[in-house]
């Protein structure tokens, strides 16, 4: 049975390692379309010792994200996204989370090798910068791009921000409203300066906001996380419909900003419809899809193949399933489309917004 000790408050929201004994009760499943190339736009790489130095590590590197990619879906590319990991401890606070890139671009350089297998993993790095930081913004992002030898692709400054505690917002005294404030939007127009994208990350609330930096920059860039982050917990609960409906109507305007991309995927402990930590078993693929599916297809329909990716969100969405079964579920979702829109849902349209040669 799942552990019953959960996280403080609730297990959504929050991170914690995977339960591989869980995840081996997994009904199994066919792959399918095997072969279907996939550029997974959307996974972390870390090293997280327990914080009491008693309790289990957190650990997701090379050899485990390929473990998960070799369960039977063509993994071809990746992309990586920023997590805190490696941090410089010294030197100016700034510049710290440019050893992040550091660390992935040799992760990068091992995968590029050839002797891990086929998969180009971190072919793109998505990094940090503090694009509120003023003069700071430029070195930082250029100390970023010769730390990524030729990968570095652009930054992620998350906004998430929601006023129940029990949420767990992007970063610790995060403010609403940081995508509209003056000195963010100086540094996003040194970002798209450098010819960098922005992935814009906050929950349903802000999309709103992502709009008006859309449209204050249209010719910027902007990937935009886990189907813009609808959230099920908390507050949110017990609002299924109501928040579709908030949600729906704020991607329909984003959707018009035609230099907004979205990510398909990501919604395991943020939309809260499975609640992994009481179940016996991992839900199946068919199980997911039911869950994600009006947010998925609403996706597709709004925003159309050319501008919608797949991601895993690795390790994070192993909380509550497997790498198998969730792409199974995003492949289920694209069902209805043309071989051509998925073959671009799943690698092509990752290829043209995050400049990739995988």
């Amino acid at each position: 049975m799942p552990p019953t000790a959960l996280a403080p408050v609730t297990a959504f929201g929050r991170i914690f390692p995977p339960r591989e004994d869980w995840l081996a009760r997994a009904e199994p499943e066919p792959i399918f379309d095997p072969d279907l190339p996939i550029i997974d736009t959307h996974h972390h790489l870390w090293h997280r010792p327990a914080a009491d130095g008693k309790g289990p590590e957190n650990r997701y590197l090379l050899e485990d994200y390929l473990a998960d990619c070799a369960t039977g879906h063509n993994i071809v590319g990746s992309v990586f996204l920023q997590c805190h990991a490696m941090h410089r401890a010294t030197g100016p606070e700034p510049m710290r989370p440019v050893g992040e890139t550091e660390f992935v671009a040799g992760i990068a350089a091992m995968s590029d090798s050839g002797n891990y297998g086929p998969t180009r993993v971190a072919a793109g790095i998505v990094g940090f910068v503090d694009l509120t930081a003023g003069d700071w913004v430029t070195p930082v992002l250029e100390a970023h791009i010769r730390a990524g030898g030729g990968r570095f692709r652009g930054v992620r400054h998350s906004a998430g921000h929601d006023p129940d505690p029990v949420i767990g917002n992007s970063a610790p005294g995060l403010q609403p409203g940081l995508y509209l404030r003056d000195d963010f939007r100086q540094g996003m127009r040194r970002l798209s300066e450098l010819g960098l994208s922005l992935d814009a990350w906050g929950f349903h609330p802000q999309l709103p906001d992502i709009t008006d930096l859309a449209r204050a920059f249209p010719a910027s860039n902007i990937i935009v996380g886990h189907c813009g982050g609808p959230l099920g917990y908390g507050r949110h609960a017990g609002r299924q419909a109501e928040i579709f409906g908030e949600w729906r109507k704020s991607a329909a305007e984003l959707a018009k900003c035609p230099n907004v991309t979205m990510k398909l995927g990501g919604m395991m402990m943020r939309l809260a419809a499975v609640d992994y930590m009481a179940l016996d078993r991992p839900p199946t693929s068919q199980e997911l899809a039911t869950h994600w599916r009006p947010y998925v297809e609403t996706c597709i329909e709004l925003f159309g193949a050319d501008r919608c990716i797949a991601e895993s969100n690795f390790p994070v969405e192993k909380m509550g399933i497997g790498f198998a079964a969730l792409f199974n579920a995003l492949k289920r979702l694209a069902a209805g489309c043309s071989a051509d829109e998925r073959a671009a849902i799943f690698a092509g349209t990752a290829r043209h917004v995050y400049r990739l040669d995988c």
